[in-house]
């Protein structure tokens, strides 16, 4: 069994994939890092297939279904996974959707929505794994933003909206949470490689270098390697921080 147990939401794609794979697989010891229980939405068979790969090398992961803006949803799944592992050390909130458009062609659907996934979840899991850290005095909340929750990008409203409103949030909670052990920290990535960024041509991509002064897009496993860092113990005094993975782009 692994020295603690996580929670990793978003967990079947992109960086919450990588996450997932980082945290379960990463040895202490003779040990892996963490059990982790980790939030899909819709793709079962990824899901499953995630699972799979991971229990055969070993590591202990179990994926929940659950619709992560539901709050009463999201209570009932951190309720099944404390039951399911004993306890909740870890929370990864990384669950987030894109609905990009400029204002004037975006809808007041497209807005709310992004914000429930991306923001309000983040609410939802954070209350619902307070009780039980706040009870242990201890615990690692690390959340998701991204570089455009710090300076904006066209087209985005709805998504910089949301990952800023997370750095907000990821702050206050520290402030509450520093007297019971409980570090709460954000990881705002840039560009990172995903589904999303290699769909970009050529020419899209060498714009976006541009604005890097590494001349690169990160990885998944960059973001991933941060967050296992933030989860663990050498990261005890660090609370209430944004560490962007972003090559330079936001100095």
């Amino acid at each position: 069994m692994g020295l603690k147990k996580a929670i990793v939401t978003g967990g079947t794609r992109g960086i919450g994939k990588a996450i997932v794979r980082e945290l379960a697989t990463k040895k202490i010891g003779d040990d892996f890092f963490a059990d982790v229980a980790f939030i899909y939405n819709s793709c079962d068979s990824c899901a499953d297939e995630l699972v799979a790969e991971l229990t055969a090398l070993g590591a202990n992961v179990k994926a929940y279904k659950t619709d992560v803006a539901s709050f009463g949803d999201v209570q009932e799944t951190v309720k099944n996974i404390i039951a399911d592992f004993g306890s909740v050390d870890i929370l990864v909130n990384n669950a987030g959707i894109t609905k990009d458009n400029l204002l004037m062609r975006m809808s007041e659907e497209d807005f709310d929505s992004v914000i429930r996934v991306n923001l309000k979840s983040v609410f939802n899991f954070t209350k619902a794994v307070s009780r039980q850290m706040l009870k242990q005095r201890g615990g690692k909340i690390v959340n998701i933003s991204s570089v455009v929750g710090i300076i904006g990008n066209p087209g985005q409203a709805n998504y910089s909206s949301s990952k800023a409103g997370i750095i907000g949030f990821t702050k206050s909670i520290a402030k509450e949470f520093a007297s019971r052990g409980i570090n709460v920290n954000a990881v705002a990535p840039g560009y990172i490689k995903t589904e999303m960024t290699e769909s970009l041509n050529d020419n899209q991509q060498n714009a976006l270098l541009e604005f890097i002064p590494m001349k690169r897009m990160g990885t998944p496993e960059d973001v991933a390697k941060t967050v296992l860092f933030l989860s663990g113990d050498d990261a005890s005094y660090i609370t209430g921080q944004v560490i962007t993975v972003d090559g330079g782009m936001v100095m």
